[in-house]
C-alpha cells in the first residue's frame, strides 16, 4: 500500500546516491520504510561526479545523498531524514512532536553526524579506500560509541524508546557497516539484537556489504 501523503500525479523522489554510502543508504532506507517511490540517479564518486561543476550547482559540498523532490532540492542524509518524516509521516511516528522526544531525537542524529561518522564511518573508509586518515583514533572513537550504544539499548528496543524513530534510522547504517572498519561487533549482543530489530521491520531495505577486493 502506497504512503496516503504521496499522490499518484507526484513523481518518484530522485535519491541522488551511491552504493558504498552508508548517508545515502539512512536515505534509501527510510523511503522504503516509508512505502514512497523513489528512484536513484548514481554519482559515480570514483571518477569524482560529486565534484562537477552540474552537481557543484545542486549541492555546493558536492557530497551524497541528495534528493530531487518534484523540484524540491535536499542535500545532507539527517537534513534529508527530517524534511520525509515532516512531509510524509502524517502520524509523526519517526519524529515524534513531544520536545522531549524530539530532542532525543536530535541528540541522536547529532551522534550520527560526529561520533559515528569519526568512529565507525571513518574507520571503514581507511580499511575499504584505503583513505590517509587516523586509524587508532576512529577505531577510539568507535569503541566508545559502541559501549554507550550497548548500554543504551541494554533498558531499551529502540534508540529513544520502544518504537523505531529517525534516530535508529540514521545510526543503523554505519553501525551495520562496522566490520568493514575491522570492527567486530560480537561483543555487543544489545547492539546486534537492536540490527535484527530494524531488519524486521516491514519495507527494511538491506545495504549490501561491499565485496572484498
Amino acid at each position: 500500500m502506497s504512503n496516503p501523503l504521496f499522490p499518484s500525479t507526484h513523481h518518484p523522489i530522485k535519491v541522488y546516491w551511491s552504493p558504498v554510502s552508508g548517508h545515502a543508504h539512512r536515505v534509501t532506507l527510510f523511503l522504503s520504510l516509508l512505502d514512497i517511490p523513489f528512484e536513484t540517479i548514481l554519482v559515480d564518486l570514483k571518477k569524482g561526479e560529486h565534484k562537477e561543476a552540474v552537481y557543484l550547482q545542486k549541492h555546493p559540498f558536492g557530497q551524497v545523498p541528495m534528493i530531487d523532490d518534484n523540484g524540491t532540492l535536499v542535500w545532507d542524509s539527517n537534513a534529508i531524514l527530517i524534511y520525509l518524516a515532516k512531509k510524509y509521516d502524517g502520524d509523526n511516528k519517526w519524529l515524534p512532536e513531544s520536545p522531549i522526544e524530539s530532542a532525543q531525537v536530535q541528540q541522536w542524529l547529532s551522534v550520527a553526524a560526529n561520533q559515528l561518522y569519526n568512529g565507525p564511518a571513518t574507520a571503514r573508509v581507511i580499511k575499504l579506500l584505503g583513505r590517509d586518515l587516523d586509524y587508532d583514533l576512529a577505531l577510539a572513537v568507535s569503541k566508545k560509541l559502541l559501549r554507550v550504544l550497548e548500554n543504551e539499548l541494554e533498558s531499551r528496543a529502540f534508540l529513544i524508546g520502544e518504537t523505531p524513530s529517525l534516530a535508529d534510522i540514521a545510526l543503523y547504517s554505519y553501525t551495520f557497516l562496522a566490520p568493514e572498519g575491522e570492527i567486530d561487533l560480537t561483543p555487543y549482543k544489545h547492539i546486534n539484537a537492536w540490527l535484527n530489530r530494524i531488519e524486521a521491520l516491514e519495507g527494511f531495505l538491506a545495504m549490501q556489504l561491499t565485496p572484498k577486493a
